[in-house]
């Protein structure tokens, strides 16, 4: 097991997020989180990243275990410099007055004085390149003058650059066209299938999640109330119901 969230309670202040919840996720498995808007997704996604309050909730009660050790006290540039996980946040957060090239140097600079991870730089980079040959025709562009599908392929190159095993991605899809929506898929589903990269994503459109992951967890009012296989739970009449437009 990679990943193991055990009974978290997390808090906006006197707000509570979530209440109890808990999954696991395997080496090499995509796993979404599906839910409507509140229901907690980008609160766990935070959590996991250790992000600080404000911007993030406080996590108020249960653990976090990455590799059966607790990372509830891992500052969250250490998870990157551990090469534990990366966060693609919602809404891309790029550096938009560095070109696309600096973004992703950007990216590597928590690992800077490892050896190891200096050596293999131009490899990952190279990667992110041949994964969105546009960010390559744009590399010495602002990446503030990139479109909206550009700025997400940079923002998971990005994340690719820290060389982390496991990616978290807060709504890889949204604004992008169906076109661009589905390229952005595929390119995951390569990084997982040929890498091995282990993927959680918390995406809007829950029929797209659900196809492109392996299983999944529902999530309302910040508690788990269904879990499965995606075809388990593209079958499961509530959440057809509820998720997938009947």
């Amino acid at each position: 097991m990679l990943l193991e969230v055990k009974n978290l309670y997390v808090s906006y202040g006197k707000i509570e997020a979530l209440h109890g919840v808990s999954f696991t996720i395997d080496e090499g498995e995509i796993v979404t989180l599906i839910g409507a808007n509140g229901a907690g997704k980008t609160s766990t996604l935070m959590s996991l990243a250790r992000l600080e309050p404000p911007e993030a909730p406080k996590v108020t009660k249960g653990d976090i275990l990455y590799k059966g050790k607790s990372i509830l006290k891992t500052e969250p540039h250490i998870l990157v410099k551990n090469k534990v996980m990366a966060l693609v946040p919602e809404g891309r957060h790029i550096f938009g007055n560095l070109t696309v090239a600096e973004n992703l140097e950007m990216a590597a600079y928590a690992r800077r004085k490892d050896v190891n991870a200096e050596a293999d730089k131009g490899e990952i980079e190279q990667m992110v390149y041949d994964l969105f040959p546009r960010l390559y025709e744009r590399r010495k562009q602002r990446s503030e003058s990139l479109s909206g599908g550009e700025q997400q392929m940079l923002a998971v190159g990005r994340a690719l650059m820290t060389q982390c095993p496991m990616i978290m991605l807060d709504e890889p899809s949204m604004g992008l066209a169906p076109k661009l929506m589905f390229e952005m898929f595929r390119a995951l589903k390569l990084l997982n299938e040929n890498r091995g990269i282990t993927i959680l994503v918390v995406e809007q459109n829950a029929r797209v999640a659900l196809e492109f992951a392996h299983r999944g967890y529902v999530l309302n009012t910040g508690e788990i109330i269904a879990q499965g296989s995606s075809a388990e739970l593209i079958a499961n009449p509530d959440v057809k119901k509820a998720y997938l437009g009947g």
